[in-house]
């Protein structure tokens, strides 16, 4: 089987081509190609992502993005005569996307139908005018080449994503499950139980804003530019390295009797703590990006912890962009090596959103005729 992916979530548009083969209980999966047009210095300006300026990104990026992804793969021919298309129905279907219509009655009727088995697309959780890109994008190309597509939930490919070992051919061992998953991101935190692939219980998320968010929230307060998870960790480390100890902040819902998590109080207390203290020297800076840093990973940790013992998993999955962290790494590693847990971590070039993810969990979704037509963006969907 092979699977074309696209992720359009948030403000990275992702194209991934994989095959899969074996047996369905025990599939082998080959990456042909995993392709990424980020907008993070478009958005870097403004101190955050701007949900219609992505989506307009989003569109001028996905065709040439995805042909280029079908001809890395070797499954893109050129047609000896343009494909016949219903541009009728295509004007209906990519309605609120004019300019991405242009593209693809441009590049699309070039080439021959390729030889795909399904299409995967993000429905959600993200932004929902970027979500309906891709998933416009998807049923047009559905359409056109009527090829089955399928609807995929962004955290499940979080969760699979770890799998890949950043190897281009990768399998997933079925004693993985059932396993705790933590989705740290910068829309989702969560403690997610997974029996196996598909059933997902979620313990616990969070009451406001997402690890990642508070992270890039605090960046701003300090003056690092988007995304500033990577600069408060710079900072955090140069602190850790120097052993000093400045600030105290809080740890909040640390004691808590369930799995839910809560970074706005703690980003409310860097605010207080720059207000109050005055002018910040450069050590300063470091060692509240250090009390910061070790504040979330500690909640984090301490509450993964918790429900590994009250669950009993042997293994731990850890997915979304708040995963490359290296101090939630370490930490993390730590403390459920003591307890002879196995805990992965996706490549961190997988950490982020990307359609790789997407084509994994897509593969296991079940394909439906009527897919085309019921799919709808869901911003804030569930496991």
């Amino acid at each position: 089987m092979k699977i074309l992916a696209i992720e359009t979530s948030c403000d990275d548009t992702g194209i991934a081509v994989l095959e899969v083969s074996g047996a369905h209980s025990a599939p082998r999966f080959k990456i042909f190609a995993n392709l990424i047009s980020s907008q993070t210095d478009l958005h870097a300006t403004y101190g955050g992502v701007f949900p219609m300026m992505a989506k307009r990104e989003h569109a001028r990026n996905i065709v040439p993005l995805c042909v280029a992804g079908l001809k890395q793969s070797k499954l893109l021919k050129k047609a000896k005569t343009p494909l016949v298309i219903n541009s009728k129905k295509l004007e209906i279907l990519l309605e609120r996307e004019p300019e991405m219509l242009e593209i693809f009655l441009k590049e699309i009727p070039k080439y021959e139908k390729p030889k795909l088995d399904r299409i995967a697309v993000t429905v959600g959780p993200g932004l929902e005018p970027t979500l309906w890109v891709g998933i416009n994008f998807a049923r047009a190309l559905s359409l056109v080449w009527n090829i089955p597509v399928v609807p995929v939930n962004h955290m499940a490919g979080h969760i699979l994503s770890v799998f890949t070992g950043g190897k281009k051919s990768f399998t997933i061992p079925t004693k993985s499950f059932p396993a705790l998953s933590l989705l740290v991101s910068g829309g989702h935190t969560e403690i997610v139980l997974a029996k196996k692939i598909g059933a997902y219980t979620i313990l616990g998320s969070t009451k406001d804003d997402a690890a990642g968010e508070a992270f890039d929230k605090v960046a701003r307060m300090l003056g690092f530019p988007y995304p500033g998870g990577p600069a408060i960790s710079a900072m955090a480390d140069i602190a850790r390295k120097a052993s000093t100890k400045i600030f105290t902040l809080p740890r909040p819902m640390l004691r808590s009797d369930d799995y839910n998590f809560s970074f706005s109080g703690l980003k409310t207390a860097v605010l207080y703590t720059i207000r109050d203290h005055g002018k910040l020297s450069p050590d300063d800076v470091n060692d509240l990006c250090r009390e910061f840093e070790d504040a979330a990973v500690e909640v984090l940790v301490h509450k993964t912890l918790r429900a590994v013992k009250e669950y009993k998993t042997t293994s731990v999955i850890v997915g979304g962009g708040v995963s490359a962290n290296t101090h939630l790494r370490t930490e993390l590693t730590k403390a459920l090596k003591k307890e002879n847990v196995a805990v992965l971590f996706p490549d961190k070039k997988l950490s982020t959103d990307n359609a790789l993810m997407i084509a994994i969990a897509g593969y296991f979704e079940k394909a439906n005729k009527n897919s085309r037509s019921l799919m709808k963006a869901d911003g804030n969907l569930k496991l």
